[in-house]
């Protein structure tokens, strides 16, 4: 009885215990930079100032912890070897583990004693986007083609696990020590790259084939960029490592620069100024007009003039400006009046001018 019931506690310990390799989805033969580029990539995901669901912050520990144990060498052989129970024996009979926001700190800050990995390029990519998009805020999505990770192999370029061997020829270390003759009876050593891993220290015996040992495949991504009202021209916006992926690097980021299409017959922008050209007739610009135009945000907007309006003045109106960024302050709307004066004028409209503007000669004119 004593010995069934020792055999279902092993087997309850077995099941619930975590698989830390499982919590950062890695392979068991995952490097240093594997685990590192999934750390940040899970870390960021689930921490719970940016992921409101339930257990999000359960699940920012668990990746925490597995990040610590998986990184550390120590512990990393301790638990392949003779799991969580082996780890808690080593930290003295308790699974004691750091603070996940520490941990958090240290990897994102500069902290901690791990070196910092390559990071692979950004891309820098000029998107447009209307003007009115600007004025009223916009959520605009669009499609990224790009390299990640392959899906059947996670980025190892092997068939399978058991394809992943050390490499034989550096011992798993990546590097050669080459005894060169420098000259007679005398000797140097020097440290070079292994050519048969390429210094990484493993080989692969059968490569994966759904990328066919490129470890990464193609991938189209899909993201939406939010225009914050008032956004300014060249505005940056980063799509923090999603970039090209890379066993090799971690990925570098996507920035798009905000630009404003160029639109004939529309507002042009000015920091927070607006401006709009306007054209009017003569009878217009002499005797006044009212008339109605559409804002960017399809609004109407009422210009009246009384009396004259000289080609070229212009009008401002306040608070019809952009929005100023991240502000609740608009800025103000500049309307600029071009007067257009007809092709010719027909004998009867000449003499009304001449009589409303020279008398004396309108009467010599009927002469």
């Amino acid at each position: 009885m004593i010995y069934s019931f020792l055999l279902l506690l092993l087997f309850v310990v077995f099941v619930t215990a975590t698989d830390y390799y499982k919590v950062l989805d890695v392979h068991k033969s995952a490097s240093d930079k594997d685990i590192r580029a999934a750390y940040k990539r899970l870390s960021k995901k689930w921490h719970p100032d940016k992921n409101k669901d339930p257990g999000a912050e359960d699940r920012f520990v668990d990746i925490a912890r597995a990040y610590e144990i998986l990184s550390d060498n120590t512990k990393r052989q301790i638990y392949d070897r003779h799991g969580e129970e082996g780890l808690k024996a080593h930290e003295g009979g308790q699974q004691q583990g750091s603070n996940p926001f520490d941990v958090f700190q240290n990897f994102f800050g500069g902290g901690g004693h791990h070196q910092q990995a390559r990071r692979g390029p950004s891309t820098v990519t000029e998107f447009e986007v209307s003007l009115a998009d600007v004025y009223t805020g916009q959520s605009i999505d669009f499609m990224v083609k790009k390299k990640i990770l392959c899906d059947h192999c996670r980025g190892s370029g092997a068939a399978s696990d058991g394809d992943i061997h050390t490499c034989t020829a550096c011992g798993g270390h990546g590097i050669k020590l080459v005894k060169q003759q420098i000259f007679p009876g005398m000797f140097a050593q020097t440290q070079v790259t292994c050519n048969d891993c390429g210094g990484r220290g493993r080989v692969i015996k059968k490569k994966c084939p759904h990328c066919q040992g490129s470890k990464v495949i193609d991938h189209t991504a899909h993201y939406t960029l939010e225009v914050t009202p008032g956004m300014p021209e060249g505005h940056e916006v980063v799509f923090d490592g999603e970039a090209d992926q890379s066993p090799d690097w971690e990925a570098g980021d996507i920035v798009l620069r905000v630009r404003t299409k160029k639109e004939k017959g529309s507002f042009r922008r000015k920091e927070s100024g607006l401006y709009w050209k306007e054209t009017i007739g003569v009878d217009e610009a002499l005797l006044g007009f009212k008339r109605e135009i559409a804002h960017l945000d399809g609004r109407k907007i009422t210009l009246e003039r009384d009396g004259v309006t000289q080609p070229g003045f212009v009008q401002v109106i306040r608070g019809e400006g952009m929005p100023e960024f991240n502000s609740a302050q608009r800025g103000d709307l500049f309307i600029e009046y071009n007067v257009v004066l007809p092709l010719e004028i027909s004998p009867p409209t000449r003499k009304k001018l001449l009589e409303a503007f020279h008398p004396n000669e309108a009467g010599r004119d009927e002469l």
